[in-house]
């Protein structure tokens, strides 16, 4: 008997279940990162080291100066910008990220695309980069915009054989508006869209993605004065049509849409400037049945944009 109490004791007792753990370890942990976003890997050093640099470089200076780039922050604006094909060179990963659905794909959009470098870094260069806004652990940069000469737009119409039909932008200063014109310019076969340098919207994110993929077929062009601008053109054989609530003519009846043409759209609550309002060789009105006051830039030059095109055909 206490021989067998002796086998009994070597036994062991119950023991503590793993409680899933076992279970959990056997299942996939999703796609291997890429060397940049592995810890100790030689690439994952080197990508540390240049987010450094990059982050730390000051700005450019003086006359000439290219604009800065801009920062796409936060995991859904990320994931939506690579979606709708914003350009951009770089994509920052913040260091012991939480990965969820969203930070994967924009890890898979990012490589799927190619050209855009994977960095990442630690929350305080990310802090420091975004100004301290909420970034969720993923900053997209954005390059500067490549802006065309307005006198490049018209002369690429001219060398498909075609009459310039052109869109400018007075005072215009919401970029979804201009990314609005830019598809709708790109949609009725406009040859571009131009904008002034100051107080007007620029190419940003948010404009590519209203564009909805346009701005990479239509060009958008910077004039320093866009009145001067407008007079070139002029020059150049091209009709200069402002749109204007109190307009002589109605969009209609106007023959000179059929040719050469650069339509003038201002801000919603403004209208045309006066100096670029005498510029126009004509004042048109777009008749509104329904009684509204006035349209946005992005609708009205739809609709000037339609009747171009439709009598063009």
């Amino acid at each position: 008997m206490a021989a067998n109490n002796r086998r009994m004791s070597g036994k062991k007792g119950a023991q503590v279940g793993s409680g899933g753990q076992r279970r959990r370890g056997l299942e996939g942990k999703g796609p291997t990162p890429p060397a940049e976003m592995r810890k100790g890997h030689k690439k994952n050093r080197v990508a540390n080291a240049k987010a450094k640099q990059l982050v730390r470089k000051p700005a450019p200076r003086g006359r000439g100066a290219k604009a800065s780039s801009e920062m796409v922050v936060g995991r859904n604006s990320v994931v939506e910008a690579l979606r709708e094909g914003v350009p951009a060179s770089m994509l920052y990963v913040q260091q012991f990220i939480d990965n969820d659905e969203r930070v994967r794909e924009a890890l898979q959009l990012a490589g799927e695309r190619g050209g855009i470098h994977l960095m990442e870094a630690p929350r305080p260069e990310l802090d420091r980069m975004t100004n301290g806004l909420n970034h969720q652990g993923l900053v997209l940069q954005v390059p500067p915009y490549e802006y065309a000469h307005p006198e490049d737009l018209a002369a690429a119409a001219y060398d498909q054989g075609q009459d310039p039909l052109i869109v400018a932008l007075d005072g215009v200063t919401d970029p979804r508006n201009l990314g609005a014109v830019v598809r709708s310019a790109s949609a009725f076969g406009g040859h571009g869209v131009v904008v002034p340098e100051r107080r007007a919207a620029g190419m940003t994110a948010g404009a590519w993605k209203t564009s909805a993929g346009a701005a990479a077929r239509t060009p958008v062009a910077r004039a320093a004065n866009l009145t001067r601008a407008l007079e070139s053109y002029k020059k150049a054989g091209l009709v200069v049509v402002g749109l204007a609530a109190d307009g002589e003519v109605e969009v209609g009846e106007l023959d000179a849409l059929g040719g050469p043409v650069v339509i003038v759209v201002g801000s919603e609550g403004k209208g045309l400037s006066r100096l670029v309002g005498e510029t126009c060789d004509f004042r048109v009105r777009i008749p509104m049945p329904g009684g509204g006051e006035s349209l946005n830039a992005g609708v009205a030059a739809g609709v000037v944009l339609y009747e171009a095109s439709r009598r063009r055909a």
